[in-house]
């Protein structure tokens, strides 16, 4: 498993693992198993159909079959990446550049499908011939697959609840270890309740120094830290 180097949109180096093409082989075979359980299902049903004309036969059987057609191209569109064999996998499509990927690289993804799957399984001899393991549509894309299991477990005292559509301000977070958010978040919490507002300041002040943040967007060290504490979240977490 080798590891992968996002940059960010604001210059930020994240490091990722990047996935196997064992582990990309195995997500593949359980969303090829899912396509052919449905197809297994629609053909016990054609029955139902023997009434119509042939030519509906074949218009209804096309529509149908769309499912499995458009299946990868779907779901990595509604899932930011993931099918269910990668969700299943915990493996996930995301951009060399640290963009969120984009309907348009899913579907050359997509439609690379033909070279990397159908011809001679060629992306599988691509993907590990390759550092990033991409294969030949991540490469016309710009994307890569990341394992999405963490190296080291988070405890539940330093989660924060993110809407689905949250923009972090502060990327240099990613310089906190997982013990400074902990730390951050018991001392934001109880200087909060006492009201201690020079424990929240020497706090704010420890954490520019930290982070090497230079500009605070938000009037008050209380939003500030909160918005630092749902900023690591989202970049150690979502990412």
């Amino acid at each position: 498993m080798s590891e992968l180097q996002i940059n960010t949109t604001q210059n930020v180096k994240i490091s990722f693992n990047a996935s196997g093409a064992g582990e990309r082989l195995l997500a593949f075979i359980i969303d090829m198993a899912i396509k052919i359980g449905y197809l297994m299902v629609l053909a016990s049903s054609f029955g139902v159909f023997d009434n119509m004309d042939q030519w509906s036969q074949i218009a209804v059987n096309t529509l149908l079959s769309f499912p499995v057609m458009f299946y990868t191209l779907a779901l990595e569109s509604l899932f930011n990446g993931q099918t269910l064999g990668k969700r299943i996998m915990k493996i996930r499509v995301v951009k060399i550049d640290g963009y969120q990927a984009s309907f348009s690289d899913y579907v050359v993804r997509w439609f690379f499908r033909i070279v990397d799957i159908y011809i001679f399984g060629l992306g599988f001899f691509v993907m590990s011939m390759n550092k990033k393991t991409q294969r030949i549509g991540d490469m016309a894309a710009g994307t890569a697959v990341i394992v999405l299991k963490d190296k080291v477990n988070i405890s539940h005292t330093i989660l924060e609840n993110l809407t689905e559509n949250y923009k972090p301000s502060y990327p240099n977070v990613i310089k906190l270890s997982d013990n400074d958010a902990r730390i951050i978040k018991e001392m934001f919490n109880t200087s909060k309740l006492s009201k201690d507002y020079r424990t929240l300041i020497k706090l704010r002040e420890k954490i520019l120094e930290v982070t090497g943040i230079k500009e605070v967007k938000q009037k008050s060290d209380t939003e500030f830290i909160s918005v630092i504490l749902k900023d690591y979240n989202f970049y150690t977490q979502n990412m």
